[in-house]
């Protein structure tokens, strides 16, 4: 595992000129970074990742001129909202020039998102090698993304060439993910960066919540496959259900993991309790904890089943929300359902 020592880097930035894999910090979650202009370092991240082939991969940069070797022009629009949200948690698709990255990176499309991290680090390796990077969590696929290095060594201990190591994340959930290049700029990922900041720039931001089809290539991350989801049942948890949830959870023969806020573990007297991961004061809070809590319960085999907080459909909540539900497959606890 590397540290965020200046020789560390420079090794990190060596190894993935020879074409490995090297996991990288960012803001959001870790990433699993290998040359994103080299086709076999980047099949080398498939496999590590057992990522599905058609799942495009974001470019991860080092600087606005990064983005500028591959793109005939930078649109006004997606300028705009560099200068506003780069460095920063905001995925940015745009056209490419066609030859420029391989198809394997941009799933066949003529597209490919571009991420600038706030990370100083990354943006360090990166501007090291001198070469873009692809940025997919350094996870498993399907499985809960990571957020501090121990989570990337536990799903890619002798699968990559090393980790940067630099602490938890500080956001906790991806990028939001926005097209550049539909008529009206459209979300396809939410994340940290809302659709409300987004049109505080640029205007009117379409929003598109829908799973891809089984023949069609995803345009970004999250659209298609199944994704954040532990080894055991996840279910949702509305505010006016938590009481019955938890009598339910307390009668099962089976421990139940439960995830929820503080305010939420004081009012039903679950404070200090085994099997009860605290998601902090709020929504904010939550997305930095929340894939730590669902790697925490899926590590545990008495486990048989999450029940997790679920927030409004509202401003960072839609991160939460869409992670969550992702995790859930859409399922709720329900007092109908279960009792």
């Amino acid at each position: 595992m590397l540290t965020t020592a200046p020789a560390d880097l420079q090794t990190a930035a060596a190894m993935i000129n020879k074409g490995q894999v090297v996991a990288f910090p960012t803001e959001t979650v870790y990433g699993l970074g290998a040359d994103a202009t080299n086709e076999s370092a980047v099949k080398k991240v498939f496999a590590a990742k057992h990522r599905p082939a058609d799942n495009p991969l974001i470019v991860t940069v080092a600087s606005v001129e990064m983005v500028q070797r591959f793109v005939e022009v930078i649109p006004a629009q997606a300028q705009k909202l560099i200068d506003a949200f780069w460095p920063g948690s905001l995925t940015i698709i745009m056209e490419y020039i066609p030859g420029k990255l391989s198809p394997i990176v941009t799933g066949g499309l003529p597209t490919v998102a571009f991420r600038l991290p706030a990370s100083p680090v990354t943006r360090e390796v990166i501007a090291l090698a001198d070469t873009p990077i692809v940025g997919p969590s350094a996870n498993t696929s399907g499985k809960p993304s990571p957020t501090t290095a121990q989570h990337v060594w536990h799903d890619m201990h002798g699968k990559i060439a090393g980790i940067i190591d630099d602490g938890a994340t500080r956001v906790g959930v991806e990028s939001t993910v926005i097209d550049m290049t539909t008529e009206i700029p459209t979300i396809l990922r939410p994340g940290a960066v809302t659709q409300e900041e987004l049109e505080a720039v640029i205007g009117t931001v379409n929003s598109e919540h829908r799973k891809v089809g089984a023949d069609e290539t995803p345009k970004a991350p999250g659209m298609k496959y199944r994704h954040y989801a532990p080894d055991v049942p996840v279910y949702m948890v509305t505010d006016d259900n938590w009481q019955r949830a938890i009598i339910w959870a307390q009668q099962q023969l089976e421990p139940v993991g439960i995830m929820a806020t503080d305010e939420v573990i004081k009012a039903n007297h679950l404070a200090g309790m085994d099997y009860v991961w605290s998601l902090g004061d709020g929504v904010s809070a939550a997305n930095a904890k929340l894939f730590a809590g669902l790697r925490y319960f899926d590590d545990r085999n008495e486990i048989t089943t999450i029940l997790v907080q679920r927030f409004a459909d509202e401003g960072i909540g839609l991160a939460y929300n869409n992670r969550l539900g992702k995790a859930a497959s859409g399922q709720f606890w329900t007092a109908t359902d279960f009792m």
